[in-house]
This record gives C-alpha cells, structure tokens and sequence, in this order.
C-alpha cells in the first residue's frame, strides 16, 4: 500500500510528532511505500505573517494545489492527516477529494471543536463549544488568550461545521480513546467513522529486574497537568517524590516543595526510561481532558503502575486496582489517600506493575497496534469506493 501523510510540525516537538513517526516507521517495516508531505510554524515569524495565516486558517488554495501535486506524484492509496493546523488547513481534504483518495484524519486534540484545542478555560475544564458557537472561544480568547487568533479558529470551526466537511471530507477518523471518540460524537462528528485505535511505542524489551523506590511525574510543569496539586498533597508524606519537566511552574515549584521532591528539569527519552526502571509508581495528576497519554504507555512499558487523576482518556488506559489507581481529579485528598495507599503496598504495586506491561504487549506495542491501523485503512479505502460507485 502506499500511504502519503501530511502533517504541520508546530515550532515545539510534541507527542504529535512521535505517533507520526511511530506509524511511518512500522508501516515501513512492514513493506508499504510511505511517504510525508509537511510544513513547518518556524516559519511563521512576525505580525504580518501571523495575520496571512489566520485569514487563511479556515481553506488555503495553495495547500490544496500543493497536496494535490504531492498525490499526482506520488499516487497514493489513501492519505492520512495528523495535522493540518494552521498552514495546511482543511484544504488538504479537497486535494484528495479532486484525486480520489481517500482520507484518514488522527484526533490528536479537539482543535476542530475548541479553538484552545484542549476543553480547558481559566484553569478548569470548559466544554461550551463542544454543542454551542465555536464563536464563544472568540468571546473568550482561548486561543492563546488572542480575540484575533481566537476568532480566525472560531470561524474555521463554524465554517466546516456549518458546510458539513467532517462527515463530507474524511472517510475514518481515528480517535486514540473512547473518550476522545465520545467528545466527538456529541459534537456532532459522524460516529460510524470514528474508530479508537490508540497510540503505540516501539517495544524496548522487558523491564529491568531490580528494586524499585519513589513516585515519579513526568510532563510539563504547567497548572493543567496538576502538578502543582501533586507538590502540594505531598507535603509530610515520607516518600520520595522526583519530577522530570519544565514548564511556567518551575520557579514556583522549587520553592514551594518539601524536602521530599526533587525536580529534575527536562529529561531526554532514554532519561525518562532510566528514570521509570527506577521508580514505584508514576503520578499523572492531570486537570484536563488528557486526550490519551503516552506517558502512561510509556510507564506500562517499563512494567510501572500508575496513580492517575480520572478525567479524559486517563480511565480509558489506566485499569483501577489491576495497573494502577484512580482519583478524584476534584479532590486533593483523594490523591494524598491514593498515594499513600500505593506507598503503603509495594505488593500491590508489584502485581500491578506485572499487569500494566502485560496490557502494553496486548494493547499499545507495535504488534497490537499494526493490525488495527491497517484495518483503520481498508475501512477508508472501502468506504470510499462505495460512495464513488
């Protein structure tokens, strides 16, 4: 098979980037013929070239004339969008559309619903926009707290709304959770097309034997992701505590925290699975819908159980009492009694450590995932030929 991706890097590498090489590298492996078409924010520099982007954010006729280049080149059997925001635009969809080809959209965020992308306002969860006008995030400048930007992604969300492009446009839509799926449906998103397949890493082999001791976090020190909830319900409890990031709380954090944590700032990959061999139990204490999680596949990987906030995806990938444990993502008490818990039954972390690398093998490793994907493809590419009989 050949299949052409598209994706718009963003200035910052994030876990965007590494599912879309994940799935090229494994497609590859497995003989197809792969090829990415990309753009990239750095060039995006300057009011003026902000403003040229926004005011084509909703449909860019050079996106589409250049996508439609790529497949006239390269002839491909379908095409598969990550991420189209905010240079290749839904363009792209109108390119394959001329061509024949059939698209696959993955759902890395909720940017087609949110113009802030994550369902997070003011520090608290906020889906106004999911069922109301996608204009309210104009009202509110969720969009990097810009009315400009904010209303340019409003009205790229009304316009493909209003014109029908996701049921139109997209044959399959992968969503890496049931939740994300959910989110969707209720926004109105065609639910037959909508398929959860999650995210996978490549297998690093079995986890090390050896002692384990301390909680460890891993992600941006920012409000969403709870950290700073974490520092604070870790205060008198007798247990290490090592947090690997960096982010605007940073400062913040190491004045504030006990002589139990330690922050250990930004942390290559092979840092982080150094850092998840060595630990008890990893802390995902998010604030926000998390749209899946990769670093709890990551931990599952490292055979390391974790104590999660339940919201979003999180309780799609986290199993309470058999990987790891749930919390209030509420209540900050909740998260003290969970880690406490956890520190106080290493045999039960033990078990289930055990069982969360059981379920990456099962369900996240690139066996479990290829399978999927390429049924994910053939359901676009059938469904495609039916609708063009």
């Amino acid at each position: 098979m050949r299949i052409l991706f598209a994706h718009n890097f963003y200035q910052q590498r994030g876990g965007e980037e590494s599912v879309l090489e994940n799935e090229m590298s494994l497609l590859e492996r497995h003989g197809h013929d792969v090829r990415l078409v990309s753009v990239n924010n750095d060039v995006i520099a300057g009011t003026a070239s902000k403003l040229r982007v926004a005011a084509k954010l909703a449909y860019d006729r050079r996106s589409e004339l250049r996508l439609g280049d790529e497949i006239s080149a390269f002839r491909p059997d379908l095409l598969h969008v990550h991420n189209f925001f905010p240079q290749l635009t839904p363009s792209v969809y109108w390119a394959a559309a001329r061509h024949g080809v059939p698209v696959v959209q993955t759902l890395h965020n909720f940017r087609t619903i949110c113009a802030g992308a994550f369902l997070f306002r003011d520090g608290r969860i906020c889906e106004t926009c999911v069922k109301g006008s996608p204009y309210l995030g104009a009202v509110h400048a969720c969009y990097r707290g810009s009315r400009i930007g904010s209303l340019a992604l409003s009205h790229m969300i009304s316009r493909h709304r209003r014109s029908g492009t996701w049921h139109k446009m997209v044959d399959r839509f992968i969503a890496p959770s049931s939740f994300v799926r959910e989110k969707f449906v209720e926004a109105g998103f065609p639910a037959e097309r909508i398929v959860v397949k999650p995210h996978f890493i490549t297998d690093d082999g079995a986890p090390c034997e050896g002692s384990r001791r301390g909680a460890l976090f891993v992600g941006r020190l920012s409000a969403e992701k709870g950290v700073r909830m974490l520092v604070d319900q870790w205060r008198g409890i007798d247990y290490p505590l090592r947090i690997a990031g960096s982010g605007p709380l940073a400062d913040e954090l190491r004045s504030s925290a006990s002589s139990q944590v330690e922050l250990l700032g930004h942390l290559t990959g092979e840092a982080i699975r150094n850092e998840m061999q060595r630990a008890r139990f990893l802390v995902v204490p998010s604030q926000w819908h998390e749209v899946f999680g990769m670093v709890v596949v990551e931990a599952f990987a490292a055979g390391l159980p974790v104590l999660a906030a339940r919201t979003g995806a999180l309780p799609d990938l986290v199993d309470d009492g058999r990987t790891g444990l749930l919390f209030d993502a509420e209540s900050p008490a909740d998260l003290r009694q969970k880690a406490l818990l956890a520190i106080e039954r290493p045999d039960l972390l033990e078990d289930m450590g055990r069982a969360a690398r059981r379920v990456f093998v099962e369900r996240f490793s690139a066996d479990a995932a290829y399978p999927k994907l390429m049924a994910v493809y053939a359901d676009a590419i059938d469904d495609a030929s039916r609708r063009r009989a």
